[in-house]
């Protein structure tokens, strides 16, 4: 299973993919002063079933959100392999806009 994070400035919306199929989707508050280790308690109790995640797969626009999310990531989920994206990261997707950063995740 793949699980998404779309981390926006209202919500974190999370979905966890079985290959194309979404299975389970949750959305809970962005706040900024939120610590890593708060949201792998949030993260945990809402994965609490799962136990096949392969890979996580994250992007943010939210410059507080992504750190915290990166220290969750390394040390919570050390064991998943993870990808991160963010304004100008190369995903080989082309972007049409004067300015691709302007854009978000």
């Amino acid at each position: 299973m793949l699980l998404c994070i779309d981390v926006g400035n209202t919500n974190i919306v999370i979905g966890l993919f079985d290959d194309e199929k979404l299975v389970e989707s949750f959305r809970i508050a962005t706040d900024a002063r939120t610590t890593a280790d708060e949201l792998a308690l949030k993260f945990q109790g809402l994965l609490a079933d799962t136990s096949d995640i392969k890979g996580i797969s994250l992007c943010s626009t939210v410059p507080a959100v992504l750190r915290e999310m990166r220290t969750m990531l390394q040390r919570y989920f050390p064991d998943i392999p993870h990808v991160v994206v963010e304004p100008g990261t190369k995903t080989g997707v082309p972007v049409l806009t004067d300015n691709p950063k302007e854009v978000g995740a």
